[in-house]
Protein backbone atom coordinates (compact mmCIF):
# COMPACT_ATOMS: atom_id res chain seq x y z
CA UNK A 1 0.00 0.00 0.00
CA UNK A 2 1.39 3.39 -0.96
CA UNK A 3 2.05 6.11 1.59
CA UNK A 4 -0.85 8.19 0.24
CA UNK A 5 -3.27 5.25 0.42
CA UNK A 6 -2.20 4.47 3.99
CA UNK A 7 -2.67 8.12 4.99
CA UNK A 8 -6.11 8.17 3.36
CA UNK A 9 -7.11 4.97 5.19
CA UNK A 10 -5.84 6.17 8.56
CA UNK A 11 -7.40 9.61 8.07
CA UNK A 12 -10.74 7.94 7.38
CA UNK A 13 -10.39 5.93 10.57
CA UNK A 14 -9.63 9.06 12.63
CA UNK A 15 -12.60 10.93 11.14
CA UNK A 16 -14.93 7.97 11.71
CA UNK A 17 -13.90 7.39 15.33
CA UNK A 18 -13.98 11.06 16.32
CA UNK A 19 -17.25 11.68 14.49
CA UNK A 20 -18.89 8.75 16.27
CA UNK A 21 -17.49 9.82 19.64
CA UNK A 22 -18.11 13.57 19.48
CA UNK A 23 -20.66 14.31 16.73
CA UNK A 24 -23.20 11.50 16.92
CA UNK A 25 -21.89 10.18 13.62
CA UNK A 26 -22.04 13.52 11.76
CA UNK A 27 -18.77 13.81 9.87
CA UNK A 28 -16.29 16.18 11.51
CA UNK A 29 -14.21 18.37 9.23
CA UNK A 30 -10.51 19.14 9.55
CA UNK A 31 -11.09 22.32 11.59
CA UNK A 32 -13.35 20.51 14.07
CA UNK A 33 -10.72 17.82 14.58
CA UNK A 34 -8.02 20.45 15.11
CA UNK A 35 -10.28 22.12 17.69
CA UNK A 36 -10.78 18.80 19.52
CA UNK A 37 -7.02 18.28 19.66
CA UNK A 38 -6.63 21.76 21.11
CA UNK A 39 -9.16 20.99 23.83
CA UNK A 40 -7.36 17.71 24.53
CA UNK A 41 -3.99 19.44 24.76
CA UNK A 42 -5.35 22.13 27.08
CA UNK A 43 -6.84 19.41 29.27
CA UNK A 44 -9.82 21.51 30.39
CA UNK A 45 -12.48 19.26 28.94
CA UNK A 46 -15.55 20.23 30.96
CA UNK A 47 -15.88 23.92 30.15
CA UNK A 48 -17.17 26.17 27.42
CA UNK A 49 -14.94 28.47 25.44
CA UNK A 50 -15.44 31.91 23.95
CA UNK A 51 -14.84 32.48 20.25
CA UNK A 52 -11.33 33.90 20.72
CA UNK A 53 -10.46 31.01 23.03
CA UNK A 54 -11.61 28.54 20.36
CA UNK A 55 -9.16 30.13 17.94
CA UNK A 56 -6.45 29.88 20.60
CA UNK A 57 -7.30 26.18 21.03
CA UNK A 58 -6.87 25.63 17.30
CA UNK A 59 -3.52 27.43 17.46
CA UNK A 60 -2.42 25.18 20.33
CA UNK A 61 -3.38 22.13 18.30
CA UNK A 62 -1.56 23.29 15.18
CA UNK A 63 1.59 24.02 17.18
CA UNK A 64 1.39 20.63 18.90
CA UNK A 65 0.75 18.83 15.61
CA UNK A 66 3.63 20.54 13.82
CA UNK A 67 6.14 20.28 16.68
CA UNK A 68 7.45 16.88 15.49
CA UNK A 69 8.19 18.52 12.12
CA UNK A 70 10.46 21.08 13.80
CA UNK A 71 8.25 24.13 13.30
CA UNK A 72 7.23 24.74 16.93
CA UNK A 73 8.39 23.89 20.41
CA UNK A 74 6.52 24.11 23.70
CA UNK A 75 7.85 27.18 25.50
CA UNK A 76 5.83 27.25 28.72
CA UNK A 77 2.43 26.65 30.28
CA UNK A 78 0.88 29.73 31.86
CA UNK A 79 -0.82 29.98 35.26
CA UNK A 80 -4.20 29.12 33.71
CA UNK A 81 -2.83 25.96 32.12
CA UNK A 82 -2.61 27.25 28.54
CA UNK A 83 0.46 26.00 26.64
CA UNK A 84 2.51 28.55 24.71
CA UNK A 85 4.74 27.58 21.81
CA UNK A 86 7.65 29.30 20.17
CA UNK A 87 8.33 29.17 16.46
CA UNK A 88 11.52 27.32 15.58
CA UNK A 89 11.21 27.53 11.82
CA UNK A 90 8.82 29.40 9.57
CA UNK A 91 6.29 27.24 7.81
CA UNK A 92 6.98 26.83 4.10
CA UNK A 93 4.54 28.29 1.60
CA UNK A 94 2.09 25.55 0.77
CA UNK A 95 -0.93 25.50 -1.49
CA UNK A 96 -4.26 24.83 0.23
CA UNK A 97 -4.25 21.17 -0.78
CA UNK A 98 -0.69 20.73 0.46
CA UNK A 99 -1.59 22.36 3.79
CA UNK A 100 -4.49 19.98 4.15
CA UNK A 101 -2.31 16.93 3.47
CA UNK A 102 0.31 18.12 5.96
CA UNK A 103 -2.30 18.65 8.67
CA UNK A 104 -3.99 15.31 8.00
CA UNK A 105 -0.64 13.56 8.19
CA UNK A 106 0.22 15.35 11.44
CA UNK A 107 -3.20 14.48 12.91
CA UNK A 108 -2.86 10.83 11.94
CA UNK A 109 0.60 10.73 13.53
CA UNK A 110 -0.79 12.40 16.68
CA UNK A 111 -3.48 9.76 17.04
CA UNK A 112 -1.04 6.93 16.28
CA UNK A 113 1.25 8.24 19.05
CA UNK A 114 -1.65 8.49 21.51
CA UNK A 115 -2.78 5.00 20.41
CA UNK A 116 -6.26 6.26 19.54
CA UNK A 117 -5.77 4.42 16.25
CA UNK A 118 -3.33 1.71 15.22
Amino acid sequence: MSRDEKLKERWGLVVQKLSNQFADGDILDLDAIIYLIGVQELGQLNRTFKKDQKLDLMHIAICKLLSPYGYYELDFVDDEGWPHYKTLEALPFLKAGEQSVLMKEAIVNYFLETEYIT
